[in-house]
């Protein structure tokens, strides 16, 4: 998988081909082995934003590649380029390995190649991605989807962990775990995008649970339940699970459980609280119960997450934030 191709073209995002270029542009002072050849291809000079690219090659020399990158797509409600789609589609006719990262995930469906197989992308556009592609199998919570020669990255930093990946499967860990030390970033993260989304909530000043939801935030601590829901709103809780339903997509009790989960975050991002007292402080009762329902909304448990997630704010002044290698 020597040779890489980085499909570029008007109305790409610039992260998501940053960190590609970085990672297989040019290899770590460390490492031995040959590295990647990048070409980066397209049909002309790309406008990023105030940048401006100038592709090496044209997209017809993505079907030579052994590695087809497609960074992330900004506008995800217009259909992509035809001439990238055609050469989405040539190379992976031609045997290559397509890589999408971030949005490039709805490029690689444009073009069928996503038809039948699990993928992901932002999770606040992968519900966009299942209406628009039923045929694909949308993951919305994991970093990324490695299905053989077609991957798929969640949203921004998710595309550099999906890099680092291909890199441990051309290379091997050590290569990887070096690669992921230049850049200075975890080799490898546990868990998946859902440990990032923040719950939805209503933002209409009439809606029925405008008033409800503060009055739930400021009591995360106490055992509620839909009933006590409902008797605040003062409706049914039938009629509370459907306002819940329409306005945040879940249940009651799912978006109450969202909401500790959350408040459970920021304690171990800010404080020294033990898991016991923070099991308290969110409602959850006992640190096992917190710990249950912590891993498996977020795949990591409660210590890994302060680990991973610590902030420097609260190590003092003049501390360095540190990134575990979970």
């Amino acid at each position: 998988m020597r040779s890489v191709a980085l499909a570029v073209t008007d109305g790409m995002l610039h992260f998501e081909l940053s960190v590609a270029y970085e990672v297989f542009g040019s290899a770590p002072a460390a490492v031995a082995v040959p590295w990647y050849d990048l070409k980066v291809c397209g049909p002309a000079a790309v406008p990023f934003g105030p940048f401006r690219l100038e592709p090496e090659v044209g997209l017809d020399h993505l079907r030579d590649a052994d590695t087809v990158i497609v960074p992330g797509w900004a506008d995800t409600d217009t259909e992509p380029p035809a001439d990238l789609i055609d050469a989405v589609r040539a190379a992976h006719d031609a045997g290559a390995r397509l890589v999408s990262l971030c949005t490039g995930a709805f490029v690689l469906a444009a073009a069928g190649i996503l038809d039948g197989k699990r993928a992901t992308t932002h999770w606040a556009h992968t519900d966009a991605l299942a209406a628009r592609y039923p045929e694909v199998e949308v993951d919305p919570d994991v970093l990324y989807v490695d299905n053989g020669r077609v991957l798929t990255s969640a949203g921004k930093a998710a595309a550099l962990d999906l890099c680092l990946h291909l890199v441990r499967l051309d290379h091997g860990s050590s290569v990887a775990n070096t690669t992921a030390r230049r850049l200075v970033v975890p080799p490898h993260r546990s868990g998946g995008q859902a440990q990032f989304v923040t719950a939805p909530v209503p933002d209409q000043d009439d809606h029925p649970l405008t008033g409800l939801l503060p009055w739930i935030i400021e009591r995360l601590d106490q055992p509620l339940t839909v009933e006590d829901l409902a008797r605040q709103a003062r409706m049914s809780s039938r009629h509370l699970g459907r306002h819940f339903r329409a306005a945040t997509g879940t249940t009651p009790l799912q978006w109450l459980l969202a909401q500790r989960i959350r408040h459970a975050q920021e304690l171990l991002e800010m404080t020294d609280d033990s898991i016991d007292a923070i099991a308290t402080a969110t409602g959850m009762g006992t640190a096992t119960t917190l710990r249950r329902h912590f891993n498996r909304t977020l795949g990591v448990p409660p210590d890994t997450y302060r680990r991973t997630f610590r902030t420097r704010s609260h190590q003092g002044e003049g501390a360095y934030l540190r990134i575990a290698a979970v």
